[in-house]
């Protein structure tokens, strides 16, 4: 049901409220808390389900929340500009089923006008994780060039995060132009920047196809600069043009379970968000039922 205006501030006032009361120190990187990880899923398999069928979806597989899409292009579940109206309708539908909004996801790279309102917005509705947008290497610069280029603005969400409570993170994605995709440079250029507010949303699936065996090394680099955990699996596959990368249901492929181990050291109290990029995941119960298994997976390799 459509929130009208008084009624959607009004809501927007009461979240907001309710977010301060819970400060950002009892999530911080690295800090150890007796509750355990929130599990989420991303909403890019289902943006095409209303927010009470999404906020229904949720709760049949047993998530305890969503990271959803709210960003440029078609596999997004709000478009940006949509935001302040359908963000607190979303946030209610899943309240109803006592299940949250944890992390919105974004197209943000800057603290342009568009990006400063979304921002904005998130904080408004309570929820206190965005992840940003991604940045590409240009094929005709050098890649120290990007490095310099992105400080600024990195450092410019950050101090946006700051004032709104907020902690924004930077997905590490493989591929041959991602910035992020080796892990040193993201961290070269938040390295000096404060954790509490900017860091990265660590995707072990993909470290695990850029760095091979070198995960650990790289999941230690961003040890206290973890805004959330992103898993999915994926299998080597040979094709005519070479060795490609095939996402596949979580522990039929490479990703080390040892990684959960490792996550379990560290005191990470952050949310942890199941991402489904495999072929066959179909649709209604089918593709319900692949989210139920892999969420089963995904608990038992938390477990130990």
């Amino acid at each position: 049901m459509f929130v009208h205006e008084r009624t959607r501030r009004q809501f927007l006032a009461t979240v907001a409220a309710a977010g301060a009361a819970a400060t950002v120190s009892a999530s911080e990187p690295g800090r150890a808390s007796p509750a355990r990880n929130l599990i989420l899923g991303f909403t890019k398999p289902f943006t095409h389900l209303s927010f009470a069928e999404t906020a229904d979806l949720v709760a049949e597989v047993g998530w305890d929340g969503v990271e959803c899409a709210v960003r440029p292009g078609k596999s997004t579940h709000i478009a940006p500009e949509r935001a302040e109206d359908d963000l607190p309708r979303l946030v209610e539908e899943l309240r109803k089923r006592d299940r949250e909004l944890s992390i919105v996801t974004t197209g943000v790279v800057r603290v342009d006008a568009a990006g400063e309102k979304l921002l904005r917005t998130v904080a408004a509705v309570g929820c206190r994780r965005v992840r940003l947008g991604f940045l590409r290497y240009p094929a005709d610069q050098p890649p120290g060039q990007l490095l310099a280029e992105c400080r600024g603005p990195f450092g410019e969400i950050a101090a946006l995060c700051r004032e709104l409570g907020l902690m924004a993170g930077y997905q590490n994605h493989s591929g041959r132009d991602f910035f992020g995709a080796p892990v040193w440079d993201l961290w070269e250029v938040i390295r000096d920047i404060d954790p509490a507010h900017l860091g990265a949303c660590f995707d072990i699936g993909h470290a695990t196809v850029e760095g091979g065996m070198a995960w650990p090394l790289h999941a230690r680099l961003m040890a206290n600069r973890l805004v959330a955990v992103f898993v999915k699996d994926f299998a080597w596959e040979r094709t005519a043009r070479g060795q490609t990368a095939k996402w596949c249901p979580l522990g039929q492929g490479v990703v080390d379970r040892g990684f959960f181990q490792w996550l379990r050291g560290t005191g990470f109290a952050g949310p942890i968000s199941q991402h489904h990029e495999y072929p066959g995941l179909g649709a209604g119960t089918e593709m319900v039922a692949h989210f139920k298994r892999d969420l089963a997976v995904l608990r038992e390799w938390l477990a130990g």
